[in-house]
């Protein structure tokens, strides 16, 4: 791929995750943050969201200038993931 096609894809990927990935990544983090477990479909979504990641990281590892960008996605969702964990193990009794 030419670093054009990147710039193109970088575009619609950030694009979709201004208007779409981060909002609800924030609405899911809220409801962790309050103590609330992850729903089945939260899961899901999550899922979707590391499974696209792969796809991309190819393409973001080419263009460094987005490494903090990525890191800061990556830390957001780990937190995410994480909290919904010890949510669900304080929910359960463990």
């Amino acid at each position: 791929m030419n670093p054009s096609d990147d710039l193109g894809v970088i575009s619609v990927l950030l694009e979709r995750f201004e208007k779409q990935r981060l909002p609800r990544a924030l609405s899911i983090k809220e409801k962790v943050d309050n103590g609330e477990c992850l729903e089945d479909y939260d899961i899901d979504y999550l899922k979707e969201i590391f499974a696209d990641a792969q796809e991309i990281l190819p393409t973001a590892h080419r263009h460094p200038e987005y490494e903090e960008l990525i890191g800061k996605i990556t830390s957001l969702y780990h937190e995410i993931t994480e909290k919904g964990l010890k949510n669900q193990e304080l929910k359960s009794g463990r």
